[in-house]
């Protein structure tokens, strides 16, 4: 993992690097105890969460990284990013979705840094084109740090995707940044193919930036009880007693996600259309889409193959495995270690209801 030098990078810019899914749909390779983030899943030589955090670190000092992350998979962290300090990674004692812990996250780098702006960057996407997005990321500190602004990274739509949320802009806005409309739920396929056709919706990818001034007053507007909570421990935060605090308390808040709780009611919201390749790594379907493919387009990790009659498959197996397969077209196989998946693409959407039927097993 090639990190970046930290001499001559502003001292104003942090990232929140969430790192707590589980990836319940990369099941049975992603498990709650080893979630899809901290595996090689391109076979790059880089886990996800440290390609992301490499990515990073091209722009923000590599000690303002801060990484959010569920209390089980804090030795993961250390073991996987080496460079990182305990007190950079922020353990949550319970499943909250991202807005408590964005404020939580974000309430110790304003006590840290009351000049910080910030990037929120989900700990499993795949990006080639590192060098876009640094620019796309500096362009949005920029306004950031000039506006009151809460802003989003927008995802070009490729294709009428139905699993993505969607962010409308004003056709009429002509400048780089646009002021963002309205958030739209996961649409069904014949909406999803009008937003493309409308040419101002963007696939809501999950990254945010802003200042620490504009997120929490945004909080403290949207969300006074969640705010109110976590208030309570500024005097606690980036000291000994910050632990014993969030133990106590963090529990306390709602399970509410940042888009609910703060970006769909704040009008203030902006949105840069991204420059660069993106891909969130969400399914075996997206990962398929990355892997190199054979001349039937199917893509091979870990395995050796005898395909027939085989089309539009991913197989990933443990340890070269010899797989034959005849007559599957468009199925996910995984083998992985007492467990094996022979599972439609088409309905890859089910493989976290089926990983709750396994774990009862």
């Amino acid at each position: 993992m090639c990190l970046a030098p930290q001499n001559e990078m502003n001292k104003n810019y942090y990232a929140i690097l969430m790192a707590g899914g589980v990836g319940s749909r990369f099941w049975p390779v992603s498990t709650s105890d080893f979630p899809k983030q901290f595996h090689d899943m391109l076979g790059s030589g880089d886990t996800l969460i440290q390609k992301t955090f490499s990515r990073l670190s091209k722009l923000i000092p590599i000690e303002n990284i801060l990484i959010l992350t569920n209390e089980r998979y804090n030795g993961l962290v250390l073991e996987q990013l080496p460079m990182v300090k305990q007190e950079q990674v922020l353990l949550e004692p319970a499943m909250r979705n991202t807005a408590p812990c964005i404020l939580y996250a974000s309430l110790k780098i304003q006590k840290m840094n009351p000049n910080a702006v910030m990037v929120v960057a989900p700990s499993d996407h795949w990006i080639e084109d590192e060098a876009e997005f640094t620019r796309n990321l500096k362009q949005c500190f920029d306004f950031c740090q000039q506006e009151d602004a809460l802003m989003t990274l927008g995802i070009q739509p490729t294709f009428p995707n139905t699993g993505f949320g969607y962010i409308e802009f004003d056709k009429s806005d002509s400048n780089p940044i646009k002021k963002v409309s309205q958030f739209r739920e996961k649409p069904d396929y014949e909406t999803a193919k009008s937003f493309l056709d409308a040419g101002n919706f963007l696939w809501n990818g999950g990254i945010f930036i802003w200042s620490a001034a504009s997120i929490t007053k945004a909080f403290e507007k949207f969300q006074p009880q969640m705010n109110a909570l976590f208030q309570k421990g500024m005097d606690d935060y980036n000291t000994y007693h910050e632990k014993e605090f969030i133990a106590s308390h963090y529990a306390l808040a709602e399970n509410i996600s940042i888009d609910y709780a703060v970006m769909e009611n704040a009008s203030n919201v902006y949105v840069l259309p991204a420059t660069f390749d993106w891909n969130d790594l969400g399914t075996w379907g997206s990962l398929h889409e990355k892997l190199d493919k054979d001349d039937q387009n199917n893509a091979v990790v870990n395995a050796t193959v005898i395909l027939e009659n085989a089309s539009n498959n991913i197989i990933r197996a443990d340890g070269k495995k010899l797989i034959i397969v005849d007559g599957l077209n468009d199925f996910i196989i995984v083998d992985k270690d007492d467990i094996l998946m022979i599972y439609p693409k088409s309905k890859e959407q089910d493989i976290k209801r089926i990983t709750a039927m396994a774990d009862k097993l």
